[in-house]
């Protein structure tokens, strides 16, 4: 893959939810490629967010921005199909909320979704090892799941060193994404330790102007060729 793949991801979690639709808007107004969706059911993590309609009406106002739903929820494959329908690209899954995980891979492929795997940062890298071809993209938890605004564990980019040395090794083309505490700075040790998509939820929407900070997370393209 290009270092253009590259890609920021602004979590609608941090967003201001009376006018979703509008902030979705925005972001595609300042140039942004894919939205980050969470998805939380108050038990797989201690909050609750967005269901199917909240994703639809996202996807009115968001046009052709890819939306990239993270399911934080205990039997994911109980939703897929709901979501898929609700304007999902992407459905990413928590390793630690199934037993059926092979399962749950094949049945997002089949609704013609990409598919991405998700570790909380106590979960070892190592057991994600055996599903790196088989999935689209990997997704390192760099706070705690459930809330937003937590300061990013420096230490996860260990797991992510980890994941893209052996992708390279074995000639595996995956996506490795980060989320949380995601700033200008953060962003470029993620991409160094060999990150390609970064989901930045406060950092973003709270910043003054969108287009430049969507300008200031493309320069960072620069840092890193992934191959």
């Amino acid at each position: 893959m290009s270092k253009d793949f590259i890609q920021l991801e602004p979590s609608m979690i941090a967003a201001d939810w009376a006018k979703l639709g509008e902030e979705a808007a925005l972001c595609r107004d300042a140039g942004v490629e894919i939205l980050h969706l969470d998805v939380m059911d108050g038990q797989f993590v201690p909050n609750l967010t967005m269901g199917p309609d909240v994703v639809s009406a996202i996807k009115r106002n968001a046009g052709d921005v890819i939306l990239d739903i993270h399911l934080m929820i205990y039997a994911p494959e109980q939703f897929v199909e709901a979501f898929v329908k609700s304007g999902a690209n992407e459905i990413t899954f928590h390793l630690e909320a199934t037993e059926e995980v092979e399962h749950i891979i094949e049945y997002i492929r089949k609704c013609n979704c990409k598919v991405g795997l998700a570790i909380k940062p106590e979960t070892s890298v190592s057991l994600i090892l055996k599903y790196l071809d088989k999935v689209d993209k990997i997704l390192i938890m760099t706070v705690e799941p459930g809330f937003g605004g937590q300061a990013f564990m420096e230490k996860m980019l260990d797991k992510v060193r980890f994941l893209r040395e052996q992708a390279e090794k074995c000639g595996i083309r995956v996506d490795i994404q980060v989320d949380g505490g995601i700033d200008l700075e953060t962003a470029e040790k993620s991409i160094l330790a060999g990150a390609n998509r970064l989901v930045c939820g406060t950092y973003f929407f709270k910043y003054p102007d969108r287009k430049e900070v969507v300008n200031k997370f493309n320069e960072l393209r620069k840092l890193r060729e992934f191959k």
